[in-house]
């Protein structure tokens, strides 16, 4: 298969990065380029991979050997495991260029001298010298009056200007194009993206997802960037944000607050999504009462099979929390009446859809206790081969239910999300290269295996 040495960035997304013996590394994210202060053209460093752990790397242009329609090939399988990370003077094409408005200058195309262009993408190309570099720009006008939007056209990047450091911090940038590359991603893998991104440019495109993707994605990101995003979204999106959480995540977002602003927005919350956060916020957040969820599957004993499969197919549940139905007497909102037992998923799978799930009740598992501590829950999990457990009181209401996964998020350290475990290093060291390489990757090297 014949490799190109012209491309456009924008066909780079989601190709395959493959090692000099066929093996995959990953899949190419973005485009990593150096913004020049002379206006030359921009050298393109490397590329932005999503390695299968869904780490996101940097791997330099010179450790690859062709761009084919289906793959990009390396001429080594052995790369650096440093998380992405952007030095002054470097840009993500997709992430950052993407959508900014710039001006025109070129005599063929004079009806966009006072045009509102925005970059819809960036065409790449390999010099003599083995460099790539950012040759052409695509880009699009808007609307002038009631006229209509003009075609793509295609320019030399010597005709653009505005594409600078400098302008890509300034707001009011376009969005649309950073987002179509986050249609289908998990929620996880949105937050690793966004994290690559400065403030500014996170902020945007964050603002620009709707309350129930960016409240799912807010969940994933770290204690101090979730508070950065949520200044930067206003009081009144905020507000809706946080009611769109999962309590507990919310909880523990306002814990990291102080206690004025917190007390501020659960005034400003609606009263029924408040109620919830404020009875989690009595509890120590290394507590099971601080990291449960109060918002479980509860169903009374008359409920049927069918109507239990029924809430447990939600599919904004997470697999640990609709590993167990909870079973009450009416109410069923937490703190419920009595508790009765809990049905496990494949209990429910076994059983007739007109059976009742009072007939198949679990009553002999253990509880735990909104005072447990975080050793207590792990060996809890441990002993009965869990994923997810009933928080009861002395008064024996279910007052929700702790999952492993929020469980793990309280056990790894605050900055899990932002750091990695120490790499293992090749005994060659740095692997193959030739010469000395941009340092937004650098770091151990590792051989994919």
């Amino acid at each position: 298969m014949s490799s190109v040495s012209k491309v456009f960035v924008a066909r780079l997304v989601g190709l395959a990065v493959l090692g000099p013996d066929g093996e995959s590394i990953g899949r190419v994210r973005d485009v990593v380029i150096s913004i020049r202060m002379s206006g030359q053209q921009p050298r393109v460093l490397g590329l932005a991979v999503e390695l299968t752990t869904r780490r996101r790397i940097f791997v330099p242009m010179l450790r690859v050997t062709a761009i084919e329609p289906q793959a990009v090939a390396l001429n080594t399988g052995t790369v650096s495991l440093r998380r992405l990370h952007l030095r002054p003077g470097e840009a993500l094409a997709i992430g950052q260029v993407l959508d900014t408005h710039v001006r025109v200058v070129d005599p063929d195309l004079p009806e966009l001298a006072d045009a509102d262009v925005t970059v819809i993408d960036l065409g790449i190309e390999k010099t003599r010298t083995r460099d790539w570099v950012v040759s052409r720009v695509a880009i699009r006008a808007g609307r002038r009056g009631l006229r209509r939007r003009h075609e793509t056209q295609v320019v030399e990047w010597s005709s653009v200007q505005g594409i600078t450091q400098s302008s890509l911090n300034l707001p009011g940038q376009g969005v649309a194009q950073a987002l179509l590359q986050f249609e289908g991603m998990r929620p996880a893998d949105v937050a690793n993206a966004l994290r690559e991104l400065p403030a500014k440019r996170r902020d945007e495109i964050a603002s620009a997802l709707d309350d129930e993707r960016l409240a799912d994605v807010l969940q994933e990101l770290p204690p101090d960037d979730q508070k950065e995003v949520l200044a930067a979204l206003g009081r009144d999106r905020a507000v809706d944000i946080l009611e769109a959480m999962d309590p507990d995540d919310a909880a523990d977002l306002l814990g990291e607050l102080p206690d004025t602003e917190a007390e501020a927005f659960l005034e400003e919350m609606d009263p029924v999504e408040s109620e919830p956060l404020r009875r989690l916020l009595l509890h120590s957040p290394d507590t099971a009462g601080g990291v449960m969820t109060s918002e479980p599957i509860v169903v009374t004993a008359s409920t049927t099979i069918a109507e239990a499969l029924a809430r447990v197919r939600n599919p904004d549940l997470t697999p640990a929390a609709a590993s167990l139905v909870f079973v009450v007497r009416p109410p069923t909102s937490t703190p419920t009446g009595k508790y009765l037992g809990c049905v496990h998923l494949q209990a429910l799978l076994r059983e007739p859809p007109a059976h009742l799930v009072g007939g198949i009740l679990d009553t002999d598992l253990a509880q735990l206790h909104p005072e447990d501590s975080l050793e207590t829950m792990t060996r809890y999990f441990a002993t009965y081969n869990l994923v997810c457990g009933p928080v009861v009181d002395e008064a024996g209401h279910l007052l929700g239910a702790v999952s492993v996964d929020d469980l793990l998020d309280e056990i790894l350290p605050r900055d899990w999300r932002e750091t990695e475990p120490e790499d293992v290093v090749e005994a060659d060291g740095y692997g193959v290269g030739s010469g000395p390489e941009p340092a937004s990757g650098g770091g151990p090297q590792v051989r994919i295996r």
